[in-house]
């Protein structure tokens, strides 16, 4: 598990993924929120990745999945507080 997160962590096409929602999120937030479409959206990520990327059904999706949300939360939260920065920084 360790070894997944490691590999998850390090994924440019998740950052990538990731960074593209925030950013959408961000634009659009006047209009659909801001906590749904960020939890929805890494739960996407975490379903897609394994799926596409890896090839992975069944069993072995799951732990992959857990592993993919929990990345995902880790990523959107070091984006979010990143973005309160400089929005603070900006005043």
């Amino acid at each position: 598990m360790i070894a997944l997160a490691q590999s998850y962590i390090a994924d440019p096409f998740r950052i990538g993924l990731l960074v593209a929602l925030f950013a959408t999120m961000w634009r659009t937030r006047a209009a659909t929120g801001v906590v749904q479409p960020l939890l929805l959206g890494a739960l996407f990520v975490a379903v897609i990745v394994p799926v596409v990327m890896q090839g992975l059904s069944g069993a072995d999706l799951v732990p992959a999945v857990a592993v993919g949300v929990a990345v995902n939360l880790v990523w959107l939260a070091i984006l979010w507080c990143g973005w309160q920065a400089l929005t603070r920084l900006r005043r």
